[in-house]
């Protein structure tokens, strides 16, 4: 396969594109829906059989049909074989779902041409060959996704969502051309195998003060089109475009920007203050987002808040260096999150079958804090065992012992249960069977990916230190919090907490402020903007 490998790949999003582009007007919706649907299927067949030759075969890359390594080529390593899997599995579903979804809508049509263009364009910007066609992908899916979104377009929070979106994009957009056009004027050529060839010549000693420029650049790129704070606030009204989309753009076109971190890793990896960036930011967002997540009573807005802590989450560990435990969460965050949102219809049956009486209440202070030294005691351990020890693999360890910190009220309440040592031991020996399971997948996360990214650097900076423990003690408090989430709200301080948390600390209301002051706006449009600020 790696002779015509790279050129049948570009099969995949062709294939999506036909579907978009299928002539006849008067084609049915439902038939429309199922040409859409096979090409998809077509495309996950293709993009297994070429997951499957790199794996055996090593590697697919083209040689780039343009001028300065620019053009069509294609480079699939084990990094973007991965996330080429990844968007076509989720694509088959979501089409599958929108056939039925949206059966009878007059714009049944018209939008499952969308949808198909959109996983094309994402598609596309996954095995690019060089930074000219993956940056024209990367534009390509923003401005498809906006017409997704104000697929309602007679909503006003369609419309405003369009509009936020369409800023912050256009930020990314102009932080990733200038990105790439340093990239080219320090390479002089556009494709991927000169890039990181350039990159391994730089390792050795400093890179050179432009590419410095271009990694920041990157990392804003990063940040703008992760839905990070305090630009989040468009990915909270895309819910009023239909699910399909909601779990397309959660669980697959949010990954773009942990995407081009990992693509461009080898040239992250020369840049500390980079790196500092996007563990800075993404710390804040992943706490930011948790916290609000805890007070939200819409279940779609509580996972929008969701993606951004786990956007900030994986942005946190690329800041690390931890970049293969990164794409491992890229997977299992996407693979989650578009069953959460196809089934959100759902949820409210499953919180009655699963809800159950907690005779202890709130857990002992005294005791929370036992179990909460007992579950980083258990992280640091098996973390060791595997060495991923807060020296070794600080972004690794940061978010295990995160993670575990979700089983802390199950130790508490197994303690504050009479001290019975049987559910004090099942409870530990549940965290302990986590703690395994992470630390081996992150394990054979490395040793997967250990071609196409860089190792996880060691502890070598004390800002590096700094970051890992001050997300390790916040999100002690967050877990701390809301196991006094029925105390708080007793007080008055606990109740003006939980309201502008639940506001989102007025983030969002600020940005939608500016958003209706100053874009171009109809007579309607002005009605809507005075009605959303109740001046009518």
């Amino acid at each position: 396969m790696q002779d015509i490998g790279p050129w049948l790949v570009m099969a995949a999003p062709l294939a999506l594109v036909v579907a978009a582009f299928w002539p006849g007007r008067k084609i049915g919706p439902r038939s429309l829906a199922q040409i859409a649907f096979a090409a998809a299927l077509l495309a996950l067949a293709i993009a297994i059989a070429a997951a499957a030759s790199v794996a055996v075969e090593g590697p697919l890359i083209s040689a780039t049909w343009g001028a300065l390594g620019a053009g069509l080529g294609i480079y699939l390593d084990a990094v973007s074989a991965t996330m080429f899997v990844l968007v076509a599995f989720v694509g088959v579903i979501v089409l599958r779902y929108s056939r039925n979804y949206l059966d009878g809508d007059l714009g049944h049509g018209p939008f499952m041409r969308q949808m198909a263009l959109t996983i094309a364009c994402v598609m596309t910007f996954i095995i690019a060959g060089n930074l000219a066609l993956m940056t024209a992908a990367w534009i390509a899916t923003s401005v498809s996704l906006n017409r997704l979104l104000i697929f309602y377009g007679e909503r006003t929070n369609a419309r405003l969502a369009g509009r936020k979106k369409f800023i912050v994009s256009r930020l990314g957009d102009l932080c990733l051309i200038g990105a790439v056009l340093i990239l080219f004027m320090e390479v002089g050529r556009f494709d991927y195998a000169s890039l990181f060839a350039a990159a391994d010549s730089w390792s050795g000693g400093a890179a050179p003060s432009p590419i410095l420029a271009a990694t920041l650049l990157i990392a804003g790129a990063a940040l703008f089109k992760s839905a990070q704070f305090p630009l989040h606030g468009w990915i909270l009204e895309v819910m009023e475009t239909p699910t399909p989309v909601s779990a397309l753009l959660h669980a697959g076109i949010i990954n773009a920007g942990g995407f081009l971190v990992l693509r461009l890793a080898d040239i992250m990896a020369l840049s500390a203050p980079a790196l500092h960036v996007l563990a800075i930011v993404g710390a804040i967002s992943a706490l930011f987002g948790s916290l609000v997540m805890l007070t939200q009573t819409s279940v779609k807005v509580s996972l929008a808040y969701s993606t951004i802590a786990q956007m900030g989450f994986m942005l946190l560990q690329c800041g690390l260096g931890a970049f293969a435990a990164a794409l491992l969460h890229i997977v299992a965050h996407s693979l989650y999150k578009a069953h959460a949102f196809l089934s959100s219809g759902g949820v409210i049956d499953l919180l009655r079958a699963s809800w159950s009486i907690n005779p202890g209440g709130a857990p002992h202070p005294a005791r929370f804090l036992l179990a909460l030294a007992a579950i980083l005691a258990i992280a640091a351990g098996v973390a060791w065992a595997y060495g991923a020890s807060l020296q070794d693999k600080p972004g690794v360890f940061a978010l295990g012992a995160i993670l575990l910190m979700s089983l802390t009220l199950l130790i508490a309440n197994a303690i504050d249960e009479r001290a019975n040592a049987y559910l004090i031991g099942r409870a530990a020996g549940a965290a302990v069977l986590v703690a395994i399971v992470y630390f081996a997948l992150q394990r054979g996360a490395e040793a997967l990916f250990a071609s196409a990214l860089p190792a996880p650097p060691a502890l070598n900076q004390p800002i590096d230190l700094a970051i890992t423990v001050l997300v390790i003690a916040a999100f002690a408090g967050v877990t701390w919090l809301q196991s006094q989430l029925g105390r708080a709200n007793a007080s008055p301080l606990g109740q003006a907490l939980y309201v502008h948390l639940s506001q989102g600390l007025y983030v969002n209301t600020l940005a939608n402020r500016f958003v209706l002051q100053w874009w171009p706006r109809s007579p309607s449009a002005r009605r809507a903007t005075a009605r959303a600020q109740g001046e009518i």
